[in-house]
């Protein structure tokens, strides 16, 4: 006499939605590129001291021949300046997220990430959420160092921390650049240099370092109408610093607004565009 014994039947598993599965394929990605960078610790140490450098540099060199509204005093340009800075930082990651997946295409990780059954958006979005992290850490260095020269918050914390959600938005959309650049050339060599090339006129032509208002007519109007300088002036009304001057473009006199129409207008357009680059160039 034999017995049969039924297996019991096995569910099978459940499909993910497709935002579902995108979501998640990214933050593994994120993750892996996190753990890349704590496995290379000099690459975050030298992302911080940059822009300690130019804290410095700008504070005490050129603090005391900067005119902010009708003071030269080297403390008000201190806190005019850190606003400034802490949106350069932002971007000026950019740069490392361009080297980075250029880096990955160059090495063939890419291939290996089309063999596995993931979304194929979610290689980038993973990469720019783990650079997003990494931003924020030094971001945190540079306000213990801005807070070491001179710089105080005045309008509270909350403000604070709105103004830093602002700071890492508009670095988020830049990184969306950064990966299309990346992807549209050979070597992580020229991804850095693509990647700063077009920062410096982006950030120098702003109200980050200089009183905009100062600047000739043509150059004030590209300077107010600059995503980079909305946001610099949105920090500085939400930090309580000097230099909010008043002007009669849009974005200056709605700094708030205009910070988060021009990160989502650039994560929008920058996105699509970084996607489709990478489907086709891994076709």
């Amino acid at each position: 006499m034999s017995t049969q014994v039924e297996a019991a039947p096995i569910a099978a598993p459940r499909p993910r939605g497709g935002i579902g599965q995108s979501v998640n394929d990214s933050l593994v990605v994120a993750k892996r590129n996190l753990i890349r960078m704590t496995r290379i610790p000099e690459m975050i140490i030298f992302g911080m001291i940059q822009p300690v450098m130019f804290v410095v540099l700008f504070s005490y060199v050129f603090g005391g021949s900067m005119q902010i509204g009708n003071s030269t005093a080297p403390e008000v340009y201190r806190e005019f300046l850190m606003a400034g800075i802490f949106a350069q930082t932002v971007t000026f990651a950019t740069a490392g997220a361009g080297a980075g997946i250029a880096d990955d295409m160059h090495k063939g990780l890419i291939d290996r990430f089309r063999s596995l059954p993931m979304a194929r958006g979610a290689v980038l979005t993973g990469r720019t959420l783990a650079d997003l992290v990494q931003t924020a850490l030094t971001v945190v260095v540079l306000v213990v160092v801005a807070l070491l020269v001179g710089w105080r918050i005045h309008e509270g914390i909350p403000k604070a921390l709105g103004a830093f959600a602002l700071l890492l938005l508009l670095g988020y959309a830049f990184s969306w650049i950064g990966a299309l650049i990346g992807l549209s050339v050979r070597t992580p060599e020229a991804a850095t240099s693509g990647g700063l090339i077009w920062l410096f006129p982006v950030t120098f032509i702003s109200n980050a370092f200089v009183d905009s208002s100062n600047l000739t007519p043509w150059l004030r109007h590209i300077a107010e109408w600059n995503p980079f300088s909305a946001t610099v002036q949105a920090c500085r009304e939400l930090f309580g610093n000097p230099g909010v001057s008043a002007s009669d473009a849009w974005p200056m006199e709605h700094p708030v607004l205009a910070s988060v129409i021009w990160s989502v207008l650039i994560i929008a357009a920058f996105r699509t565009l970084a996607v489709r680059k990478y489907r086709s160039a891994t076709a």
